[in-house]
């Protein structure tokens, strides 16, 4: 802000000068003297705060001007009101100068004042009311005390009607659109009319202009219109000074996402403007900012409780569409199923979006992030399902390759934890890739360049380049629990499963046999002393184990977790012609949490006095802890497509109760 300005005195005359309150005037009583002055007096109207500074020092002058000065040089009067003017020049300033025989004033200088008041006002404590000349709204802090004002990215659909985003037109068709956006006020108190050579102007950097939109509400009493004043082409707007006490309502819309070439912040000003002389530029005398910061795209953990659940239904899947609406059912939530006519018959859910949500304190709403892998369903979340306040948003690379890797299969965020002392109270999103030192697979930049400018969910990057198809989810999972951790991660672990079929084998159940392994094709049956005495798959395994146990050891570091804390569930896996892994049969940890209730691929596994013993050691294992199993059979319409519950299925959940402008990144 310009809280001080410079006005040069005129001895033998009075000049006319706006103030605007909350700054300060500076002039040069010296420079301003006629030839023999050598003392000065200074008288002025009530409505007028005057200091005489010499070497640094600061005199208040009493209205009355009775107390005379010596002229020194570098003394200079410091001008400024506290209240708005009612009437153009209705307070003054009068400077007499004496000579050296202290007789009458041998000349005066003087300034007639006009106070103008001005804020540019927005919600920077957060609490969902804008409120006047918040101190710090031109800065943005982060943490519980922290100051500034918040934007939503208008990515949803109002207008049914409308093909494109909010935020792609330049238009408001309905009011339910203004919920979207962060009220902003430009409050002025002043006379009828600004004096003559004055103006206000509203105006965003051009770095700013593809960040931010900003709509003016014009003629609020008689049939409301939405002017669209910034943003994009247009970078400033002349304000109507209207004269008085007056409010003027804007309402401000953010059009981008953080990323790396985007801090998340952006700033609006508006500036008083005075002509100096006629042909020359008027320039500002008065400058009040505002800073605003687009609110983050937040993923939503397993541990949050389901609101909807997504899936597709395609000719094949029949039977894994009646069980997951079974399991549905017992969540206690809704089903929205996708048709093979709307997703061109796409079945991959998991794969081709992921659900989170956006957050201001006067709006939240869910926003689907859609992966750059066009599986089919490009248009099915704005056009179809989702609608009004359910954004949209994607990242498209220019000039890298789309791998599987950038499937949101790939994507998991953690629940809440604490590291070393410092808490991540929005979980941290995994992400898989390659493996540093190799030339495989990564998710492209665009992508965790995105993910990673949010800044409330730091990521964490995993090793996944060994699967074949690459997906953090193939190997981990969390399910909610009600004890002091509120969770718990499982892992897929050959380990694990080649304990269990030996102790089976020791048991007297070598013979047990599993009802088909990973093809889907097998016509000979595979027993427990099968899988135990194939050296191949046992290798094959150990380097599996390998694998998971590096992410093991990462996630135990980056989340702050122990052995006691991981929960390890029985998988296999074969190695393909490519050298990558896939599951045997079908992957457990690939499955769909809904609160307590899990759906869990069916493994298909030995079969030992009637029940499948791989799903009686998963019983074991989470059950007790409160969670309610139901196995899905997806082996026909996932499994045997290198896909399972999971990569089927999708589920918008409830926001964190946790705001994220508290975060201390």
């Amino acid at each position: 802000m310009l809280r001080e300005r410079t006005l040069r005195l005129q001895y033998g005359s009075r000049i006319e000068a706006v103030c605007a309150l909350g700054t300060r005037i500076s002039a040069d009583v010296h420079g301003a003297a006629p030839a023999g002055a050598v003392s000065f007096s200074v008288k002025h109207t009530a409505g007028v705060q005057v200091e005489v500074v010499t070497d640094d020092q600061s005199q208040e002058v009493p209205p009355d001007g009775g107390k005379q000065w010596p002229l020194d040089p570098g003394t200079v009067l410091k001008l400024s009101m506290s209240k708005a003017s009612a009437e153009a020049n209705d307070n003054k300033v009068t400077v007499n100068y004496y000579g050296e025989d202290g007789g009458p004033p041998i000349d005066q200088a003087g300034v007639f004042l006009t106070g103008i008041g001005i804020s540019l006002d927005v919600d920077a404590d957060r609490d969902g009311v804008v409120e006047k000349n918040n101190l710090r709204k031109a800065s943005w802090t982060w943490g519980p005390d922290g100051q500034g004002a918040i934007l939503l990215v208008n990515c949803d659909k109002d207008n049914p009607l409308i093909s494109a985003l909010d935020c792609n037109d330049e238009k408001i068709f309905r009011k339910e659109d203004l919920q979207d956006m962060s009220r902003m006020i430009l409050r002025t108190e002043g006379p009828q009319r600004l004096p003559a050579g004055y103006e206000m102007v509203l105006y965003i950097p051009m770095s700013d202009s593809d960040k931010v939109g900003v709509f003016y509400v014009e003629n609020p009493f008689f049939g409301q219109r939405y002017i669209h004043v910034l943003g994009r082409q247009k970078l400033y707007h002349v304000v109507k000074y209207t004269g008085g006490s007056a409010e003027l309502e804007f309402f401000v819309e953010g059009l981008r996402f953080p990323d790396d070439t985007f801090s998340g912040l952006v700033s609006i000003h508006i500036s008083l403007l005075e002509s100096l002389t006629e042909g020359i530029p008027r320039a500002p005398i008065f400058t009040d900012t505002v800073v605003f910061r687009v609110a983050p795209w937040i993923m939503t953990p397993n541990t949050l409780a389901p609101v909807n659940i997504f899936v597709c239904s395609v000719k094949d899947n029949y039977l894994f569409l009646k069980e997951v609406k079974s399991l549905v059912s017992k969540a206690s939530c809704d089903l929205k199923v996708c048709f093979g006519y709307m997703n061109r018959g796409d079945r991959w859910m998991q794969d081709e979006i992921e659900f989170g949500y956006i957050q201001a304190p006067h709006k939240c709403f869910p926003v689907v992030l859609d992966s750059p892998r066009d599986g089919g369903l490009k248009d099915f979340p704005i056009k179809e399902i989702l609608g009004p306040d359910f954004g949209y948003v994607t990242r498209e690379p220019l000039f890298e390759v789309v791998t599987s890797l950038d499937s949101f299969g790939n994507l998991e965020v953690s629940p809440p934890v604490t590291v070393n002392g410092k808490a991540y109270p929005l979980g941290r999103i995994l992400i898989g890739s390659s493996f540093p030192t190799s030339a495989g697979r990564r998710m492209t930049k665009v992508v965790r360049d995105f993910l990673y400018a949010q800044q409330v969910q730091s990521p964490v990057e995993l090793y996944s380049d060994w699967l074949t198809v690459g997906h953090v989810d193939e190997f981990v999972t969390f399910v909610p629990l009600p004890d002091k951790k509120q969770f718990r991660m499982l892992m897929a672990s050959t380990s694990a499963c080649y304990k269990l079929f030996r102790d089976k084998q020791k048991e007297g159940h070598g013979e047990a046999t599993m009802f088909k392994g990973y093809s889907g094709t097998d016509t000979k049956r595979v027993t427990i002393n099968k899988v135990l005495s194939n050296e191949v798959m046992v290798q094959e395994n150990q380097y599996v184990q390998r694998c998971i146990d590096w992410n093991r050891d990462i996630l135990k570091k980056e989340l702050g977790l122990t052995d006691k804390d991981i929960i390890d569930l029985p998988a296999l896996f074969k190695i393909d012609k490519l050298g990558k892994a896939m599951a045997y049969f079908p992957n457990m940890v690939n499955m769909i949490v809904l609160s307590r209730d899990l759906g869990i691929p069916k493994p298909f596994g030995p079969v030992i006095d009637g029940d499948c013993c791989l799903e009686v050691h998963v019983r074991s294992l989470l059950e007790p802890l409160g969670l309610m199993c139901s196995f899905i059979d997806d082996i026909s319409s996932y499994h045997k497509m290198l896909g399972e519950v999971h990569c089927g299925t999708n589920v918008h959940r409830k926001p964190f109760s946790f705001k994220w402008w508290h975060v201390d990144p």
